[in-house]
């Protein structure tokens, strides 16, 4: 287990851990228990490892050559963030079938990996990527199947804190791990600055 990135309060405090009341096998590990009112909790521990390591994946690949995806409206302030800083390609929004496997629509791209908020919401977009042969980085809820993800981010991915969270977490351990900031630099946003205002 890594020494977790931000004190273990903040992660709670964004709600990242807290599951659905449905749980997959895939993603039975990354449970810590099931709570009296039925929710499953998320090891914070687990996430936490995983940021590191998906991070230090992503951070092997050019910026123009990661694209974050998310059709999910609290996923999208994030992603956009997340590209701002990082330097990634992001589609906000809705993804448009054959965006990453038909040449002739003028928006085509060609990304090295695909990250997605939720495998649910944004399936089109993985099964684009599985066909092109990309991995794809997914964070997923206590109820998501794992079938098609290569690199899982267990988090609550319905919270705006807590896909906020993860993003900037995301971005501030790939500029750690690319030595753009100093191991122990902050990033000049907020993971305030990353969340949807409503």
């Amino acid at each position: 287990m890594s020494e977790l990135l931000i004190p273990l309060d903040k992660y709670l405090a964004a709600g990242l851990h807290i599951g659905t009341q449905q749980k997959t096998k895939d993603m039975e590990r990354y449970i810590y228990r099931v709570r009296a009112d039925g929710l499953y909790v998320l090891d914070v521990r687990k996430t936490n490892d995983r940021i590191i390591s998906g991070a230090k994946f992503l951070a092997k690949f050019e910026p123009e050559d990661i694209l974050a995806v998310s059709t999910r409206q609290y996923g999208q302030t994030p992603v956009r963030r997340f590209g701002e800083v990082t330097g990634a390609r992001t589609i906000p929004g809705r993804f448009i079938p054959g965006t990453l496997t038909n040449p002739e629509y003028a928006k085509f791209i060609e990304p090295k990996v695909l990250m997605v908020t939720d495998p649910r919401s944004d399936l089109q977009a993985i099964i684009e990527a599985k066909q092109i042969g990309i991995p794809v980085i997914a964070l997923c809820d206590t109820e998501n199947l794992l079938g098609n993800v290569d690199i899982v981010i267990p988090v609550n991915n319905k919270g705006r804190k807590a896909i906020a969270l993860v993003y900037w977490l995301m971005a501030r351990q790939i500029l750690r791990e690319k030595e753009i900031i100093n191991p122990d630099a902050e990033l000049d946003v907020t993971p305030a600055d990353f969340e949807l205002r409503i």
